[in-house]
């Protein structure tokens, strides 16, 4: 047990502190009082951390007043005050941080076996319980180090010469797919969260399937967990898209002799893709967390792309707030992508009240549960096609007509290709906007407008945009790039 504590160690911290009272500055941001192993020694820096915040001097005598002699014997601070001087205070605070997450992991082995051996728990509420507190001490040990303009300008001239040798004009991240709007949305970028959201039966489930198909086609892993559909619906619709066989004949099995063959193909191409689907139809943020780390730890796995349809299916881990079961969800999909550098998509449902309003474009306060959602994410897109609500409304004046005996004639074409656009509602790294699509529904299918589909990104770079200052860094092929700031 000693090699997760050192009583010398925490004594000669809190006496650096004592006798150099501006170290606390460094100290507060590695240790919080709870590290320290000697309950004495948690009370005194406890009272150093409430001085601090007073802006009240750390020393003797205002310790002494703040703390009950009841808690921590004379002697202790004593010794503390006794103690040779340290020179390397930051080292000595590593090692306790070290020694109370050691701590926490054997409080956890206990855990586990009390949760396996004797509580009354079923098998799969007692991993959850386990990964949520792995998760708590994971999250508690990560620790980050402010930077220095010479480091943060360092970084920015390497991300912005390793983006001109890159070429692409447009696309950083991985691809969504569709010409414009990569364009205005340079990819889907690591780290990111986006939410694409919708009402029923526009289309927001294929249009992530048409995004998963252009990604692992170009030999990238992406994971998909499906709360909703199960993965051989996926798959049709995957294969629909893939084909242009339409869905309705892949699902009943009728098509010709080339259609077999066609599909035949699309099979055994599909068979040496990385697609992973989780069609369990129950997850929360700490399952899914551990199935995407043990797959994208994979290497050869190549993962691009995580998927969850969708958001509000997803359960929290504890807690009867919906609201704040919502908030720990999207701020854990959050931390997810950032942590494995991994662009995480989510899609949403959209509140009920739009479709009273004359103009039923979607908007961020549209989304259920809005404010941890729009807050955590980097982009925000919506999927509208007006037509379905054209039909609907044809369709609700016929049944009217008819229960008044009256003959409506509508005016309604349905017809295969329907326009759809795609409202970039927030977007922290570039232009709000919209981008027209053709929805093809026969094989539940979205393509770009004028031909774009087969037309190739632009491997010409010529600048990078701030949108948020309106500046603009020009490059030039072969020449060293100044960074002005």
């Amino acid at each position: 047990m000693d090699s997760v504590y050192s009583i010398n160690i925490e004594r000669a911290v809190l006496s650096s502190i004592l006798f150099n009272p501006e170290e606390i500055e460094d100290v507060l941001g590695l240790i919080k009082h709870k590290d320290f192993y000697l309950p004495a020694h948690q009370k005194i820096f406890h009272v150093m951390e409430q001085l601090h915040t007073a802006d009240m001097p750390i020393d003797e005598e205002f310790i002494r007043k703040r703390i009950d002699a009841k808690d921590v014997d004379d002697s202790i601070l004593i010794e503390i005050l006794s103690a040779n001087p340290i020179t390397n205070t930051i080292a000595y605070v590593r090692e306790i941080k070290d020694g109370s997450i050691k701590r926490e992991l054997a409080t956890l082995a206990t855990t586990i076996k009390q949760v396996a051996l004797e509580d009354d728990l079923p098998a799969i509420d007692a991993v959850d319980r386990i990964q949520n507190e792995l998760y708590k001490i994971t999250t508690d040990s990560a620790s980050s180090e402010l930077k220095s303009m010479d480091e943060i300008t360092g970084e920015t001239l390497d991300y912005i010469k390793r983006m001109k040798k890159l070429g692409n004009k447009y696309l950083i991240g991985q691809t969504t797919g569709y010409y414009e709007l990569d364009k205005k949305t340079t990819g889907f970028n690591e780290g990111d969260l986006i939410i694409i959201a919708a009402r029923p039966a526009m289309g927001k489930t294929a249009l992530v399937l048409n995004m998963t198909l252009s990604n692992i086609e170009a030999n990238k892993g992406v994971i998909f967990f499906s709360l909703e559909m199960p993965a051989e619906q996926l798959m049709l619709r995957l294969l629909a898209a893939k084909t242009s066989i339409p869905l309705q004949n892949l699902r009943k099995g009728d098509m010709d002799d080339r259609q077999w063959s066609t599909l035949n193909s699309a099979f055994n191409d599909f068979n040496s893709k990385k697609l992973f689907v989780d069609d369990g139809g129950s997850l929360n943020i700490n399952q899914l967390r551990a199935r995407v780390r043990k797959l994208a730890q994979k290497e050869d796995n190549n993962i691009s792309l995580i998927i969850i349809d969708y958001l509000q299916l997803m359960q929290g881990t504890g807690g009867k707030d919906r609201h704040n079961e919502v908030s720990e969800i999207s701020r854990g999909l959050k931390l997810l992508a950032r942590e494995i550098k991994v662009p995480i998509i989510a899609l949403s449902q959209l509140n009920r009240g739009l479709e009273s309003r004359p103009d039923k474009r979607p908007m961020l306060s549209d989304i259920r549960e809005s404010g941890s959602i729009e807050q955590d994410a980097d982009l925000i897109m919506f999927v509208y096609r007006d037509d379905v609500y054209k039909q609907r409304d044809e369709m609700r004046k016929e049944k009217e007509a008819k229960d008044k005996g009256e003959e409506y004639k509508s005016t309604f074409v349905d017809k295969p290709i329907e326009e759809a656009e795609i409202i970039i509602g927030k977007q922290r790294n570039g232009p709000i906007g919209m981008v027209k699509l053709d929805f093809h529904k026969a094989l539940t299918k979205f393509i770009d407008k004028e031909n774009h589909e087969t037309a190739p990104i632009e491997v010409v770079f010529e600048s990078v945009v701030d949108t948020e200052r309106e500046t603009k860094i020009d490059t030039m092929d072969n020449v060293d790039i100044p960074l002005i700031l």
